[in-house]
């Protein structure tokens, strides 16, 4: 014990401390989360990036001023890694700031396990300036210098974002509801950022920069491997995607939240729903009438994306856009060709892995869709989820020449799913609500968040599960997409935005009440508070003028198709 209050005052009241490795100390009160986490470093095999105390997110700055139960958090907790990645902006933030004087910097979304960042102001990108970023990063990084936190008055730090112009941060004060603000500094920079950083630079030892033009990926080591830096995957479709729909966003002057709330503010929310939905339609109807015309006669509509992207009233509105030019749509289920549950592969816990391609009858599923191609009548499987058994109820199948299978799930996108079948005869669509609007140049809001906030909203109204245990089974749902949608999204024909401008404002309304009735004694209420704060940035819109047909219905109810 005197080893482990080493260098820390003995006097005064002290408080105890519990980890979560069943270690308990005495510590005097307001020792700070560092102070502790210098001591007991050796315990933990990563570098200690933050910790959760008696269920609350907190900064290694924060100091105990009752007994707690802590449980320090690395790289490889999400929260953890947010916090380094968060950081590890900031850092880039500065050091462009540094090398290109005046310069605005921008940090727009996810792309290949980074972050796409552009740089405004300064003329093309070169990667000689790319270098001398990178440089400037770690010689900041090597000086191990602080990152110092401060509380400011709304007024202040007007002032102050004024002073330094940074006015998108400006504009988010105008809507927020506290009266202070938590802004951090380094170097004589000054920003605020949606979440902790790590106390210091030197704690950012891992990273690097790619030119990507126009603008630069800020890459990083992921969770499941902290020590490297993952191998980089071009993703152009998906990258062409994002620029698409940021160049919308520019043009109706919607690039981050507060300007979302000036539509609300100003009675336009209407107005701004009609149009997105129109914007939907145009591109369910382009894709309509790429299949339609493409040289070769398309056969097979395969469907994939991520949870919560829309994908069953997309499939929908697409059979109606197809039948619009002519054709005939017939959906088949995936589900129907699962393997006999004892034929299942079993996860290394012994569960069955019902998410694995392995789980589904490969050839079956070619034999069949082959012979209804040729012309054939086939009888469809029919998978019966409580006895785990394949049947055959007798549904006899035979399609026309104008015709179009659609099928929808997770392996679309992977070609041994289809690998005996004509890829002439076949199209991939990949959908995904790939969300433009950000918090402010700084704060971007993650795709993987707006789908999160979805499956809540939809949980609860049709499937009576809560918000808590929706956020429970987030991160399987997370691995499974890893593995099985991701790594293929490329190999998709087309990609369709299944995001609209306005939605976080309409499920603001049914989100918020879900996460304030998770206990604050719960695991999850660190991430349901996250949440909370997020979505506080954002005024709700009433969903009323949000059109039957919307995607966004297939998750707030009342929607016209069969979801």
């Amino acid at each position: 014990m005197d080893d482990i209050k080493k260098g820390l005052k003995t006097v005064g009241e002290m408080i105890n401390v519990t980890l979560d490795n069943g270690l308990a100390y005495q510590y005097p009160k307001f020792t700070t989360l560092l102070d502790i986490a210098k001591d007991v470093q050796h315990e933990y095999k990563y570098r200690i990036m933050g910790a959760i105390v008696n269920n609350n997110l907190r900064e290694l700055a924060y100091a105990l001023e009752e007994d707690s139960e802590v449980k320090f958090v690395d790289i490889t907790s999400s929260y953890g890694n947010r916090i380094y990645t968060r950081s590890l902006s900031f850092l880039f933030i500065i050091a462009a700031k540094e090398v290109i004087k005046g310069c605005k910097v921008a940090v727009e979304h996810s792309l290949s396990k980074g972050l796409y960042c552009e740089i405004h102001g300064s003329g093309p990108l070169t990667k000689d300036v790319v270098r001398r970023i990178e440089e400037k990063m770690r010689e900041i990084a090597n000086k191990d210098l602080p990152f110092a936190k401060k509380k400011y008055s709304k007024s202040e730090a007007e002032k102050l974002f004024s002073q330094t112009g940074q006015y998108d941060k400006l504009e988010l004060l105008k809507h927020r509801q506290k009266d202070s603000i938590n802004i951090y500094s380094c170097m004589g920079y000054y920003d605020y950022f949606y979440g902790y950083l790590v106390p210091s630079t030197g704690y950012l030892d891992i990273f690097e920069l790619l030119y990507y033009p126009p603008g630069i990926v800020l890459r990083f080591p992921t969770r499941d491997n902290p020590r490297e830096i993952p191998e980089f995957f071009d993703q152009p479709k998906l990258f062409s995607i994002y620029r698409e729909f940021e160049e919308w966003g520019k043009i109706m002057e919607i690039e981050n939240i507060s300007q979302l709330n000036d539509y609300i503010l100003k009675g336009k929310v209407n107005e701004l729903i009609w149009i997105a939905e129109a914007l939907h339609e145009k591109k369910l109807a382009q894709i309509a009438d790429n299949i339609f015309s493409s040289q070769e006669k398309k056969k097979l509509i395969l469907i994939s994306g991520p949870s919560s992207s829309g994908k069953t009233t997309f499939t929908q509105r697409l059979s109606i856009q197809l039948r619009v030019n002519g054709l005939k749509t017939v959906a088949i289920s995936i589900d129907d060709f699962f393997k006999n549950r004892e034929d299942t592969p079993k996860t290394p816990e012994g569960e069955y892995d019902f998410e694995t391609i392995e789980a589904i009858d490969i050839d079956l599923f070619n034999e069949i869709i082959n012979k209804l191609i040729a012309g054939e009548e086939v009888e469809l499987p029919y998978f019966n989820f409580h006895t785990g058994k394949r049947e055959w109820r007798g549904r006899k199948l035979k399609i026309s020449e104008d015709h179009i299978l659609l099928v929808e799930g997770i392996h679309g996108l992977n070609e041994r799913l289809t690998q005996h079948i004509d890829d002439n005869k076949k199209y991939k669509i990949y959908i995904s609500p790939l969300t433009h609007l950000n918090v402010d140049n700084h704060n971007r809001i993650p795709t993987s968040d707006l789908r999160l906030i979805r499956r809540m909203v939809r949980d609860y109204q049709f499937r009576s599960t809560d918000a808590l245990t929706t956020i429970r089974r987030w991160d399987s749902v997370r691995s499974g997409e890893d593995k099985y949608i991701y790594p293929y999204q490329e190999a998709a024909d087309i990609m369709f935005n299944s995001s609209l401008i306005y939605e976080l404002s309409i499920l603001k309304k049914t989100a918020m009440p879900l996460l304030e009735k998770i206990d604050k004694t719960m695991v999850e209420y660190v991430e349901a508070k996250r949440l909370m704060k997020f979505l506080d940035y954002l005024l709700p819109a009433d969903s009323k003028p949000v059109p039957s047909n919307s995607i966004l219905r297939e998750f707030i109810g009342n929607s016209c198709f069969n979801v």
